[in-house]
């Protein structure tokens, strides 16, 4: 049987090389590669090398080298197709039971496609005219008019509407949701069965998604003469001509090739990614390959509706390639100009040459750099922004979740992967899929750090917005796995409930059972969340060590707005009135009770004061609510949030009371919502200290900030309390607020040494 060379590259290229090799020798890194003892030899001195990137070996030794298919019938003794079944059976790459024909495919003699004739004669405008070739040498030319009609498929006169036009088909009905897009169901239902309506809107402007004209004398049909009506045609050189075709379209489109300058790439991105554009026309690639309808067929690019008519699948999207491991091109993705368009992001379906569960968007560009740091990103424009910005590594799914294979091979690449997500509940979710998928392949030497940018960005806004080394730092404190896992469950989870503690718990060691067997990770991360959820005992101090790292300026009050900020269900119950109260001050009386005189007759005293009618004492205090009499003393008012000297500590509290009802649970996403109810000003001092306060707080495992934010609410009600006692000179008055503060002070020290005992 003959295996296609295409799948064969796939397989070698796919394969785990290194953990094939490493069941046979013991391989250790050495910078890019891995290095060991030659199986093939005996050898005392390592002169074995594997390169993971490349996926070949090489002894220096006795000069033996090759790939996975080599090694397995060289060391193992499989025969050729034992070897390449058991690399399919690795890397899920099918292999075909038919042999490499369904590369090829039947060129038929070109279509004669009438082009459409306008109602009143139009003198033919100048044209001017390009040419490049394709892979076999044939010359592909690129045509257009400059006249005022300079796009015969997208006029916009009666003779050329939709309703009049026989290759027109009117836009479909997408119902589906925007985003990366199963196309399946959107080849289902385009096009509509009613090919008499119009479909162009009645805003289109002909001239913004212009086209080539198609029509005899095709700007891209080869030579008659180069190649027989009979002769085959090859997908990977199909697929390279359509991707100049898309290439050509974005240079002479002023709309597409707006939308990538708008997003900040350079020209020479552009070109190295191949970017293009594909027409707003339903037919724009049969008439630009009339002869390779069956190859645009078995692509997926040509679709057949209902009633049997052609229609393209990528229609007025700017055009992502997609590359193999090698660079050739093996499908493409689609995005929409206008963001109300749905689906968003349209993915070629798989084909003979494509399968997406195997390929990563970026993986070839980011090889050819020789990366050594990987970063799973969401989008296709995340890639293409890090690369641009010189940060590179950076790779993406097909539209479907990274698989395990995928996780495996960069893991070999480099121990440590970063997965960048959004903050919102759909990245977050994708990012602990993630986290699961790859348990199996985590080895005690692999790591996995997770990346949430703050306000919401993705590499690509962030880099745009914060610039290049800021970006560098965030990836540089990513955070680690087993910190990831407990901040995402401690949001899931009630932790004040020994209930939510121990369903936290249970959730962990249902992770970790899926580590590869003899794992040491797995007592490690399953101690390590145990212990965080032994008590509050050492979170305070935590924190606190948190708030250090801060430069010299964080006050009190300022410490306070992030510890609210990070727990704004402080503010259910005030907690200045909740202090006061707890500690006894609001209960000291204006004149203290005097101390009984022990004399001869204190017993009779005693006893006639014992039979005497009991009546209620009189207490003058701060929440006494009847009006002292007329001249005597007042005394002054507990202090309140406005005796703190710090405006924006009111405004936070009072923003925090009024948006009660509407935070969100997600701590982020609630702090980030109060910030944007603040003043300007105000926000922006908080914004740039928030995020290393609240990444900190969950590095260290703090899931709440309780016991801080009542020791540094004392401090500031103790100096309000100082204040006050400056301000009076009455000594009735200096020695009420001094007993008060000595009271609360003496509360505060007794609450530290509970806290000290419980950690003893």
């Amino acid at each position: 049987m003959s295996i296609p060379n295409h799948i064969l590259d796939q397989l070698n290229s796919q394969a785990d090389l290194v953990g094939i090799i490493g069941k046979h020798t013991t391989l250790k890194r050495a910078g890019k590669e891995f290095k060991g003892n030659c199986p093939f030899h005996g050898e005392k001195t390592p002169s074995f090398y594997v390169n993971p990137q490349k996926n070949v070996y090489n002894c220096f030794g006795c000069g033996v080298g090759g790939n996975a298919i080599s090694f397995l019938r060289d060391y193992e003794n499989q025969t050729f197709m034992e070897a390449v079944t058991e690399l399919s059976r690795q890397t899920g790459i099918e292999i075909p039971k038919e042999d490499n024909r369904n590369l090829r495919y039947k060129r038929t003699p070109k279509k004669s496609v009438p082009p459409p004739q306008p109602s009143v004669a139009q003198p033919k405008a100048p044209s001017t005219t390009s040419s490049s070739s394709n892979s076999n040498g044939n010359s592909i030319t690129f045509e257009t008019n400059n006249g005022p009609n300079n796009n015969n498929l997208n006029n916009n006169s009666p003779s050329n509407s939709g309703s009049n036009n026989p290759n027109s088909a009117p836009i479909p009905d997408d119902s589906a949701s925007a985003g990366y897009f199963d196309e399946a169901s959107y080849y289902n239902s385009a096009p509509l069965a009613d090919w008499d309506s119009g479909f162009y809107p009645e805003d289109f402007d002909p001239g913004m998604g212009s086209a080539p004209d198609y029509h005899s004398g095709s700007p891209y049909s080869q030579p008659q003469d180069s190649q027989q009506d009979s002769q085959e045609g090859d997908l990977y050189d199909l697929l390279m001509s359509i991707s100049e075709f898309y290439q050509y379209n974005l240079r002479n489109n002023s709309r597409a090739m707006a939308y990538f300058k708008e997003r900040g790439l350079t020209d020479s991105i552009i070109e190295e990614f191949k970017l293009g554009y594909a027409p707003s026309g339903w037919q724009h690639l049969e008439q630009a390959f009339p002869r390779d309808i069956e190859g645009l067929k078995a692509l997926g690019l040509v679709r057949n509706s209902e009633k049997g008519r052609d229609y393209d699948l990528l229609r007025d999207r700017v055009i992502f390639p997609i590359r193999d491991n090698q660079g050739r091109v093996i499908a493409f993705a689609g995005r929409a100009l206008d963001n109300e368009v749905n689906p968003k992001y349209i993915n070629s379906s798989d084909s003979p040459i494509f399968h997406k569960q195997h390929v990563l968007y970026g993986y070839y560009e980011s090889r050819q750099h020789r990366a050594n740091d990987w970063l799973v990103v969401e989008g296709y424009m995340d890639v293409i922004a890090l690369y641009q910005a010189g940060i590179y590594g950076a790779v993406a799914s097909m539209g479907t979740a990274i698989n395990e294979s995928q996780i495996s091979r960069l893991l070999q690449l480099n121990p440590t992967l970063t997965l960048c997500f959004d903050g919102d509940s759909a990245g977050q979710k994708a990012a602990w899929r993630t986290l699961e998928v790859a348990l199996p392949v985590l080895s005690d030497d692999k790591e996995l750090r997770f990346l949430t940018l703050p306000g919401g960005h993705d590499p690509d806004t962030y880099i745009a917005l914060q610039g290049v080394e800021a970006m560098r730092e965030q990836i540089k404190n990513a955070m680690p796995l087993s910190q990831y896992i407990f901040a995402y469950l401690s949001e899931r989870y009630d932790l004040s409930l020994a209930e939510g503690k121990a369903k936290l718990m249970s959730q962990v060691r249902q992770l970790t059972n899926n580590l590869p067997k003899g794992s040491s990770f797995k007592y490690l991360l399953n101690n390590d969340i145990y212990q965080k959820l032994g008590g509050r005992k050492g979170q305070k101090n935590s924190a606190h060590d948190v708030l250090l790292d801060f430069d010299s300026d964080m006050t009190v009050s300022r410490m306070l707005e992030l510890c609210l900020l990070f727990s704004p269900n402080l503010m259910q119950e005030d907690p200045i009135a909740r202090i006061w109260q707890e500690s006894g001050v609001a209960d000291i009386e204006l004149y203290p009770p005097r101390p009984k005189q022990k004399n001869k007759n204190t017993d009779e005293a005693d006893k006639a004061s014992a039979e005497a009618p009991v009546k209620p004492a009189v207490k003058v205090s701060a929440s006494a609510t009847k009006s002292p009499a007329k001249g005597a003393i007042q005394p002054p008012p507990l202090p309140s949030w406005q005796d703190f000297d710090s405006p924006s500590l009111v405004q936070l509290t009072e923003t925090i009371n009024a948006l009660a009802p509407h935070l969100p649970k997600d701590t982020n996403a609630a702090a980030h919502f109060i910030l944007a109810n603040l003043p300007a000003n105000q926000q922006h001092t908080l914004a740039k200290r928030w995020f290393p306060f609240w990444s900190n707080l969950n590095k260290r495992g703090i899931i709440d900030v309780d016991e801080l934010f009542d020791d540094l609410l004392v401090q500031l009600m103790l100096q309000a309390l100082s204040k006050q006692m400056s301000q009076f000179k009455n000594i009735i008055i200096t020695s009420y607020l001094n007993r008060q503060r000595q009271t609360l002070l003496n509360w505060s020290k007794q609450q530290q040494a509970e806290q000290s005992s419980k950690m003893a």
